[in-house]
């Protein structure tokens, strides 16, 4: 298992691996932690935030977070950082610390990527409503689309169904992607998108 230190960018939000993030950054701690990452193109860790607040004394992550690339950015006025950055490979924090600017620092191990299967034939609800909301929202936000991956499909539905932030990150946490696209086929029973 391979370990590494990353910062830690704690949000009320929970990034998926080939998620798209767009964050407005204004705080020093971040400012100097996002031209640090663009200039040795490096990734940092996005957490799930247990207690605290997004903005402030730093915030106690969840454990189970997902890397992030930053492959877009623009500073459209003095003081305010507009980037995109991509999700890519789960991590376990192990251990962690904030430094003197406020930053959370972890030591982390990667997480295996689930392997790629195709979506079992009882989930295909799953596939034909994230079908209709990728027509509404457009592709541009999930591509490249792999409509076929039974962990991507799951990814990008949790990521887009209204859910509560705490089952966004125990869907994060599972190493299942049958089980969560089972999960997910019992929410949108339950609010009317799937046949029961």
């Amino acid at each position: 298992m391979q370990t590494l230190e990353i910062p830690i960018f704690t949000l009320n939000r929970v990034l998926y691996p080939d998620s798209l993030l767009p964050l407005k950054i204004f705080e020093q701690r971040y400012m100097d932690m996002a031209k640090a990452c663009m200039k040795d193109q490096l990734p940092f860790g996005v957490c799930l935030i247990r207690s605290g607040a997004e903005v402030g004394s730093p915030a106690a992550p969840h454990a189970v977070g997902t890397l992030a690339r930053i492959i877009d950015w623009d500073m459209p006025q003095l003081g305010i950082l507009h980037i995109t950055a991509r999700g890519g490979q789960r991590f376990l924090i192990e251990d962690s610390e904030a430094g003197a600017n406020g930053l959370v620092h972890a030591q982390a191990r990667l997480i295996t990527p689930e392997t790629a299967q195709p979506v079992p034939s009882e989930y295909a609800p799953c596939q034909d409503v994230l079908r209709h909301i990728i027509e509404e929202l457009g592709e541009s936000h999930f591509a490249p689309l792999q409509m076929e991956d039974a962990a991507w499909v799951g990814y990008r539905l949790a990521e887009v169904l209204p859910i509560r932030p705490s089952a966004r990150q125990d869907l994060l946490e599972m190493n299942d992607s049958t089980t969560r696209l089972q999960i997910l086929l019992g929410f949108l029973k339950r609010q009317g998108l799937a046949e029961k």
